[in-house]
């Protein structure tokens, strides 16, 4: 089915410009979401999504108000939500696999929906900048493309990509918006910031970093994050960025040394830190099980030891 806007079909294009052109409202609706106030987001409601991750979930949800990601620059974050069923996943793109991936958040939010015979895909879509490489262009436009690809009808809500989400600071281009929540109660996107990244961030980052692919990380109907199995080869050779300056690290671990956060490089530290530390994965999961993590009452994430 083709992805549709304002009832009309997207068609084929050829850049995000021509988009922008033959929908000149996608614009201002992106000029207005990123001017919107930045929301520090509390952990207690939280579901923080890495790159290279997606959760999905509904409204009934009893452990998630809001589920978020930022560190966005060249990356792009995915909402697609169900508007009978409301139920809503977010992923963190960043090209790895866009054309496998996409059909992965689809399935997610339809078979929450199976029950719903109203309502329809609803999708919004922000992330990217006027980069050197262009590299944020090419995903916007993988990512419109695997959304036509897919069965379902899916009408494009929100596009604040690539220039549309450009700024410039002294002369260099950043992206306006970096991270976003979205309420699972009440559908709402928002533009948003976040203290926590938990529960396991190095673990995930270390996965993400050593070349995981996409990964569903939530149970909803168990109110679960899972992480892993994850597997990696021991690899002293990475030890070596530990000695390295911040100009180096971002040169060369970076899509986009000029408009990384100001966490860039002591986050990859930290995360090839953790690598070196468990040289074998195997050993941070006993019996080929995935990590657990449950919501306290007092709202904190924490290790299911005995699941």
């Amino acid at each position: 089915m083709p992805l549709l806007i304002k009832n009309r079909e997207l068609g084929c294009i050829h850049s995000t410009a021509e988009l922008f052109e033959k929908f000149p409202h996608l614009q201002e609706s992106a000029k207005t979401f990123r001017s919107r106030p930045l929301v520090d987001v509390d952990p207690k409601c939280l579901l923080y999504v890495h790159q290279r991750e997606f959760a999905a979930t509904t409204p009934a949800d009893k452990f998630v108000s809001i589920i978020g990601s930022d560190d966005a620059t060249t990356c792009h974050l995915v909402v697609l939500q169900h508007t009978g069923s409301g139920a809503t996943s977010l992923a963190h793109c960043d090209g790895s696999s866009t054309w496998s991936e996409v059909p992965l958040f689809v399935k997610a939010v339809a078979s929450l929906s199976t029950f719903c015979k109203e309502g329809r895909f609803e999708l919004h879509i922000v992330g990217g900048f006027n980069d050197d490489s262009r590299r944020s262009h090419e995903l916007s436009l993988e990512i419109l493309a695997a959304f036509q690809k897919q069965k379902e009808e899916i009408h494009l809500e929100t596009c604040c990509i690539t220039e549309v989400n450009d700024v410039v600071c002294d002369r260099t281009h950043r992206p306006a918006v970096y991270g976003i929540g979205v309420n699972v109660k009440t559908g709402e996107v928002f533009p948003a910031s976040f203290t926590d990244k938990g529960p396991a961030e190095e673990l995930r980052s270390a996965r993400t970093f050593m070349g995981g692919q996409m990964a569903d990380i939530y149970d909803c109907s168990r109110g679960l994050v899972k992480v892993g199995p994850c597997k990696w080869s021991p690899n002293l050779d990475i030890a070596f960025w530990l000695s390295q300056d911040d100009d180096t690290i971002l040169k060369y671990l970076s899509t986009s040394p000029k408009a990384e956060p100001p966490h860039f490089v002591r986050h990859i530290k930290s995360t090839i830190q953790f690598v070196l530390e468990h040289p074998d994965p195997d050993d941070l999961f006993p019996s080929a099980e995935p990590q657990l993590f449950h919501r306290t009452e007092g709202g904190d994430w924490e290790r299911l030891l005995h699941p």
